[in-house]
């Protein structure tokens, strides 16, 4: 089997996904176009080398619809020959477009492939598509759609987590990522994004709240105990009978941030590395995706990383980092309790709580810090996996070469 390596990864920076955001007026593609073009250019690369791309978006329609991916590649001046697909399998689709690209590479299909995602969470909102899981009576009464701020809270009273538990999680993200960015630890892979007459709108994420503390978290009231009350709470109880209520201590202070943003991975063979004269900074070693129960919604990162262990024939303690995505502040705490994982290792520049979520393009994101990371520490595995609406997660395994 042939070796799948990352050559490199560029990606915006994180926009607030609102009226008021950097990059509300910045449409998806331009996005998308903008990032493709900056790893292009930083290379000098030869299009006619890259057989495959694929972007993740969780709301393909609208301005996000109509495989937008070709059509980001022709406007990012890659020519007629390199083929474009949008994938969308909720938060994982941006590591899976990755995960895809190796698999082809690995197969011997193909020598070199473009991952990544997009999304512009302020244009085209969350659950804007609709679909026969919030929608068709004949799917919720045998699969009740689990709302994931919900799911969340079920998992916290379940794992015999407190408010104080997923606060002081979140305050820790914020101080990490307000750290790293004031450090410039996200600098080798951020490029800045720029309106149709070139100027810069936003050169940093813009989401991150440094001046967050306990006090002001405290005073945020549960975002998702009116879901709850609607009946949800009475399908996770019927579900797990042994409790008797669900605390709702998840707020918009200890959940991921709504923000627009894009990025592309460059996957490739060693052949095409030597063709392109570029030099490999990691190799994908392993990569799983499963499926969980639907009601948990977030609970796959632990039995993912069991299976990708059991693959590689790995233990947990010969992983350096992990980035866990904070979809909420429960997951990555239980996936550190799960496997006693120091927090040292655990999101070491914050993560989505602090620098938000732009659902499609999260997991090349996540890629990209972590390799950015590995390199700055000289250290030599790292694991990446995020969970995914209806029980899905994905995980993937890289090592520094």
């Amino acid at each position: 089997m042939n070796e799948a390596f990352l050559y490199d990864a560029v990606r915006t920076p994180r926009g607030r996904g609102r009226d008021t955001g950097a990059l509300r007026d910045i449409t998806p593609v331009s996005l998308a176009v903008q990032t493709l073009r900056a790893l292009r250019e930083r290379h000098e690369l030869d299009p006619t080398l890259i057989e495959e791309a694929g972007l993740g978006i969780v709301m393909p329609l609208g301005e996000q619809g109509a495989d937008l991916t070709r059509i980001a590649l022709l406007a990012a001046g890659y020519g007629e020959s390199v083929p474009g697909y949008q994938l969308n399998r909720f938060c994982v689709s941006g590591l899976d477009t990755v995960n895809q690209a190796a698999a082809a590479i690995m197969a011997g299909q193909i020598e070199a492939a473009l991952g990544g995602g997009v999304e512009s969470m302020s244009r085209v909102p969350i659950g804007s598509d609709g679909g026969a899981i919030y929608t068709d009576p004949s799917i919720t009464r045998q699969f009740p759609y689990m709302p994931n701020g919900v799911a969340a809270d079920l998992i916290a009273t379940l794992e015999g987590l407190t408010r104080h538990d997923v606060d002081a999680y979140a305050l820790e993200s914020q101080k990490r990522a307000a750290h790293a960015s004031q450090q410039g630890h996200f600098d080798r892979s951020l490029i800045p994004v720029r309106n149709v007459i070139g100027d810069v709108v936003l050169a940093r994420d813009e989401a991150v709240r440094p001046e967050t503390s306990m006090e002001g978290l405290k005073k945020l009231a549960p975002a998702f105990a009116g879901a709850g009350k609607q009946g949800f709470d009475a399908i996770a109880l019927q579900r797990y009978p042994e409790l008797e209520q669900i605390e709702h201590i998840h707020t918009s202070g200890n959940a991921s941030a709504i923000v627009d943003g894009a990025a592309v991975v460059l996957v490739g063979s060693k052949a095409f590395g030597e063709r392109a004269g570029l030099r490999p900074r990691a190799r994908i070693r392993h990569f799983a995706s499963l499926g969980s129960d639907p009601d948990m919604n977030l609970g796959g990162p632990v039995p993912v990383t069991k299976k990708l262990l059991a693959r590689s024939g790995l233990r947990i303690a010969d992983i350096d980092l992990f980035e866990v995505n904070e979809a909420f502040s429960v997951v990555p705490l239980v996936f550190m309790r799960a496997f006693d994982i120091d927090h040292a290792k655990v999101n070491v520049n914050g993560g989505a709580i602090a620098l938000g979520h732009p659902l499609g393009a999260t997991g090349a994101m996540l890629l990209g810090t972590l390799l950015d990371e590995l390199e700055r520490r000289d250290l030599h595995r790292g694991l990446v996996t995020l969970c995914a609406a209806a029980g899905q997660v994905t995980a993937t395994l890289i090592e520094r070469v």
